[in-house]
C-alpha cells in the first residue's frame, strides 16, 4: 500500500499539492484523473521519492520514505517500475538494449539469461522481431510496449503509469489499456495510472481518484466514480468543461 497524508508541495509560490490525502490499495489498479496541470505527474514522483514534499507523510508498505538515506530510498525504489509518458527509451540503444538495461545495471545475470528474460518480456507485450530496431524505427504504440516490458523485467511490486496512452490513436489506446489489464491480472502488481482517457479508464481500473486544486476530491470504485453525484467530479467525467469546475 502507498499512503500520502496531508501532503503539500509548492513550486515558485504555486501550490501544486495542497494537503493531499490518498491511499493506494495493494494489488489493484488505481487511476488518478483530473484536468491538465493539476499535479498528477508530480504526485507520481512523490510516490517513488523523486520529489520530496514541503510537509506531510508518504509511506510505502508502512514505511515512511521521507527521511531515508539514499541507499535506503534506493531499496524502496526497487519495489517500483515506471512507464513514463514518452516511454523514456534511450535513442542510441536498440529495443533489446533498452529492455536489457535494468538487468545489466542491477543484476549479475549472464548474457544468455538476460537475452532469455528480454525475449520473454517482449513476447509478453506482443513484440517479436524488433530486438535490433532503434526507437525512432518503431511506432508510438510499440514504444509504449517496449517501456512496459522494461518496467516489468525486475518483477516490481508497484508500477506507475504516467499517461501511458497519450498521443496514441483510439485503436492503439485500447490495445495498450487491455495490455495493462492483462499484465496486471497475470502478475498482480499494484498499479497507479495517471490518465485523461475518460471513460475508457473505468474499464481497467478498480479504483479511481480525482485530483483537483491539489487535493483528492473523491476516490472510489470505478462504478462509484462513474455514477458520482459530486458536482466537480461529475462535471469532469462528463466532459462539460465550458465553465469552471464547480466544487459544490
Amino acid at each position: 500500500m502507498i499512503r500520502l497524508k496531508n501532503v503539500y508541495k509548492t513550486f515558485d509560490s504555486q501550490n501544486v499539492l495542497n494537503g493531499l490525502n490518498l491511499e493506494i490499495p495493494a494489488g489493484q489498479i488505481t487511476a488518478v484523473i483530473g484536468p491538465s496541470g493539476e499535479g498528477k505527474s508530480v504526485l507520481l514522483k512523490h510516490m517513488i521519492g523523486l520529489l520530496k514534499p514541503d510537509s506531510g507523510e508518504i509511506e510505502v508498505d508502512g514505511e515512511s520514505i521521507l527521511n531515508l538515506r539514499r541507499s535506503q530510498l534506493n531499496r524502496v525504489r526497487e519495489k517500483f517500475g515506471m512507464l513514463f509518458q514518452n516511454a523514456a527509451l534511450f535513442d542510441s540503444m536498440t529495443v533489446f538494449e533498452n529492455v536489457a538495461f535494468p538487468l545489466r545495471e542491477k543484476t549479475s545475470l549472464s548474457r544468455d539469461e538476460i537475452a532469455e528474460r528480454v525475449r520473454s518480456a517482449l513476447e509478453h507485450v506482443g513484440l517479436k522481431n524488433v530486438n535490433g530496431k532503434f526507437p525512432d524505427e518503431i511506432s508510438g504504440g510499440m514504444k509504449k510496449r517496449v517501456g512496459l516490458a522494461r518496467a516489468l523485467l525486475l518483477n516490481p511490486k508497484i508500477i506507475l503509469f504516467d499517461e501511458p496512452t497519450t498521443g496514441l490513436d483510439p485503436i492503439i489506446r485500447r490495445a495498450i489499456h487491455q495490455l495493462i489489464k492483462d499484465t496486471h491480472e497475470k502478475f498482480g502488481f499494484t498499479a497507479v495510472i495517471v490518465s485523461h482517457e475518460i471513460p475508457e479508464i473505468f474499464d481497467i481500473a478498480q479504483n479511481v481518484a480525482m485530483l483537483f486544486q491539489g487535493r483528492i476530491l473523491q476516490i472510489g470504485t470505478s462504478e462509484e466514480i462513474r455514477t458520482t453525484t459530486h458536482p466537480a467530479v461529475k462535471q469532469f467525467i462528463n466532459g462539460s468543461l465550458d465553465g469552471p469546475i464547480r466544487l459544490v
